[in-house]
């Protein structure tokens, strides 16, 4: 009787020192959240939506880095969030492809589709740096400048 006590009392231990760590995982990750704003003159809808990407290097503007994730929206004027970011700091970047055939995991963005890079200095990426456990909220504006060759 004492052994099975003792067994329980060390899985109920074991089982919430999982939990007390899942916590601890969930509090040092990262939230992005990514409000686009595109004034272009496409149509942004079910048909037609924007991916926003997220990258942990600047050289996807090269093309040497593979996104870490993809989010979608169906409005122009839209926001996206990206949880559970594991490093900082990431770089965003948004493609808007107005005949509404880029699913945004087939390989590059359509030639004549329409980008839009989170910048302060254009054309260089700017990093969105994040604390473990926190949430950045920052703002993408884009039109049709800036078209995919």
């Amino acid at each position: 009787m004492k052994k099975s006590f003792y067994l329980a009392a060390g899985l109920l231990i074991l089982a919430s020192g999982f939990q007390f760590g899942k916590a601890q995982d969930k509090a040092a990750t990262r939230t992005l959240k990514v409000n686009v704003k595109y004034t272009g003159s496409g149509t942004v809808d079910d048909k037609h939506k924007i991916q926003v990407f997220l990258f942990d290097s600047p050289d996807f503007m090269q093309g040497n880095a593979m996104p870490t994730g993809m989010q979608m929206t169906a409005a122009k004027d839209g926001t996206v969030t990206f949880s559970d970011i594991g490093s900082s700091p990431v770089y965003t970047a948004a493609i808007y492809d107005p005949k509404g055939e880029y699913d945004g995991a087939s390989g590059p963005p359509p030639s004549g589709s329409s980008a839009g890079l989170y910048t302060k200095e254009p054309p260089k990426p700017a990093p969105i740096s994040i604390d473990a456990g926190k949430t950045v909220e920052v703002d993408l504006p884009f039109d049709d400048t800036i078209k995919m060759p």
